[in-house]
């Protein structure tokens, strides 16, 4: 996304909205993986979709949605 889309913060609707449409691509579009980046102001982003947690992965940390 780049600024002219939309800057700061996700509202709750978008939040919510986001996490729909990623269960949803989970559910009918995710193969094995998926790994992605984008670039912030802060830096790097990344974000790995998988359907199984890597062994070393400790499962308390991650968070359901």
């Amino acid at each position: 996304m780049t600024d002219e889309q939309g800057s700061g913060s996700l509202s709750d609707e978008e939040v919510a909205q986001m996490m729909d449409l990623l269960r949803r691509y989970c559910a009918h579009d995710l193969d094995l993986w998926e790994s992605l980046h984008t670039e912030t102001q802060y830096g790097p982003a990344y974000i790995y979709v998988t359907r199984l947690l890597p062994s070393w992965w400790d499962p308390s940390g991650v968070r359901e949605f």
